[in-house]
């Protein structure tokens, strides 16, 4: 696939340039609080992990940030405009993402699936298709050409007229992945790309992964493989309860004693056998 294709709306975006800035992010469910005072950044051109344990409240906060909830309070700024709480807005302001569950459109062919990503980016209307006017057809043409450079790029060239449900697992998280570029974004988000693929799978995906950030967009993924994320990452986010508990590079992460509890839980102390006293209390009794 063509670069000059792909990023044909990111000739305005500088490498290194903040694309996101999610601000005190909040989400209530009633009395439960999901996500708490989140803050995150994201740049052009870097990877970013969001990591955490079950129920820390990941998939809630890209919900936040796409428009499919609207946050208790907070805000998200995307290239430098607060982002409306509208998934439609969303994407045409350049935030794609793909889903924890494969969400394609099952019956429908591989590219097909891609040109439904495009519709957010076309200007004909309903009289230019019903006529087939002139604009119709150069549009509809731009858009098949474009579907299977995107195609081409995930590896998907020689399926496109294989349908979604056909698809090995791997291949349709490739497909979703092509289906989210289509929308021409400068951010994507991943949830969870590497769910249920085996060692190659998984090795091809961080492989395809490296190629769209050097296409200059953003990336912002979700993952519980630690070994993957924190191989692919420039900067990490550990969500706990739906609270930031720390960010920083991979090795500072990894490092961070609060995470392995986090995720393993406090190490077990056994309690001391009854009648035996401590060493605090030996002091006291000695003072």
């Amino acid at each position: 696939m063509s670069t000059a294709t792909t990023t044909r709306d990111l000739s305005a975006i500088e490498h290194g340039q903040m694309l996101l800035d999610a601000r005190q992010v909040t989400m209530r469910f009633g009395g439960l609080v999901a996500v708490n005072k989140v803050d995150l950044q994201v740049h052009s051109g870097e990877i970013v992990g969001l990591i955490g344990p079950n129920g820390a409240g990941k998939t809630t906060f890209f919900n936040c940030l796409t428009g499919m909830y609207r946050p208790t309070s907070g805000e998200v700024v995307f290239a430098g405009k607060l982002l409306p709480p509208r998934p439609a807005k969303v994407a045409r302001a350049g935030v794609a993402r793909t889903f924890q569950n494969i969400r394609l459109f099952q019956n429908m062919t591989t590219l097909e699936n891609v040109l439904v990503g495009m519709y957010c980016r076309t200007h004909a209307n309903a009289l230019d298709a019903v006529f087939r006017t002139p604009r119709h057809h150069r549009e509809e043409a731009d858009c098949r050409a474009r579907a299977m450079e995107l195609l081409g790029f995930v590896g998907l060239a020689d399926h496109v007229d294989d349908l979604a449900r056909s698809l090995p697992y791997g291949h349709q998280r490739r497909l979703e992945i092509a289906r989210a570029l289509a929308t021409e974004p400068k951010l994507l988000l991943l949830d969870e790309p590497t769910a249920g693929m085996n060692p190659q799978e998984t090795k091809e995906a961080e492989e395809l992964i490296f190629r769209i950030r050097d296409l200059g967009l953003a990336v912002l993924v979700i993952e519980h493989d630690m070994r993957f994320i924190f191989s692919l990452c420039d900067r990490v986010t550990c969500l706990v309860r739906g609270e930031v508990l720390v960010t920083g590079t991979g090795a500072q992460v990894q490092a961070d004693e609060r995470v392995v509890e986090a995720y393993i839980g406090a190490p077990f102390e056994p309690e001391a056998p009854a009648g035996t006293q401590t060493r605090e209390d030996d002091h006291g009794t000695d003072a």
